[in-house]
């Protein structure tokens, strides 16, 4: 019997609010966090992700508040990500009821916090974060950027994931921000090049628009399917999603 696909809604959050824009751009205000990741709880979500977008950006402390609160309703696992700088960080996520950690920004500012958090609190508590974008600058022709896709770095994508695994990384989180809010479709090609590098689970994140965009996500290779606008606006629900990956022959929870 294979390894169940797991279907993860995403909030990006931002001064207490769910909102989502395109391409990282032009963010609109979308709902309650833990409302909505209340809700995805109930549509058989296996995962929910926070993700506080500019909490780097504006250099402060990410969402316990929210934390807290999900917790208290939500029971299954939550990831929490964005402004995160250190192993205390994530020991008041943890102790605020998060059961993974998202870095990303930090991570490439001082590689060493990966393997800190790894040996404090285990690998399976950290997911890389990493929003890639298409660039002819690095040999694979993937950049990763920091700062909410602002700001691009010098460092090929896959060649940061790699270092990143060997560092302590328990699991990659894969955000094309080409792709970000276009509902297009995943980027498959991003997907392969991931999956042929990782030993650790690969979740596939940006430019889920339709059902059928899902399956063939898997196909190239991924162990999640994470998705932000078609849940936040009722196109989709969870349990489409997981009724259309098993028509596909998928496995879900």
């Amino acid at each position: 019997m294979g390894v169940s696909v797991r279907v993860i809604p995403c909030l990006d959050v931002a001064a207490g609010k769910v909102v989502k824009g395109i391409n990282f751009q032009g963010l609109r205000e979308v709902g309650d966090p833990v409302q909505l990741a209340r809700a995805y709880y109930e549509q058989g979500a296996d995962e929910v992700t926070f993700l506080d977008v500019t909490a780097t950006v504006d250099a402060r402390e990410t969402m316990y508040d929210v934390v807290r609160a999900a917790a208290e309703q939500v029971f299954i696992p939550l990831t929490v990500g964005g402004g995160v700088r250190s192993t205390e960080d994530v020991a008041r996520l943890l102790g605020s009821g998060a059961d993974k950690i998202g870095v990303n920004s930090a991570a490439i500012a001082r590689p060493a916090l990966i393997g800190e958090i790894a040996d404090r609190f285990g690998a399976q508590v950290i997911v890389l974060s990493l929003d890639v974008k298409r660039s002819e600058t690095t040999p694979s022709g993937f950049v990763v950027t920091t700062h909410g896709g602002r700001t691009e770095t010098r460092l090929d994508a896959l060649d940061w994931a790699r270092e990143a695994i060997e560092r302590g990384a328990g699991e990659l989180l894969v955000n094309s921000i080409d792709a970000d809010g276009t509902k297009q479709g995943f980027d498959l090609e991003l997907i392969r090049a991931m999956r042929d590098l990782s030993t650790v689970p690969v979740i596939a994140s940006g430019g889920a628009g339709a059902l059928e965009h899902f399956a063939p996500a898997i196909e190239a290779g991924a162990d999640a399917v994470l998705a932000a606008s078609v849940f936040h606006s009722g196109e989709l629900t969870v349990g489409d999603v997981k009724a259309a990956l098993r028509s596909e022959g998928v496995l879900t929870r």
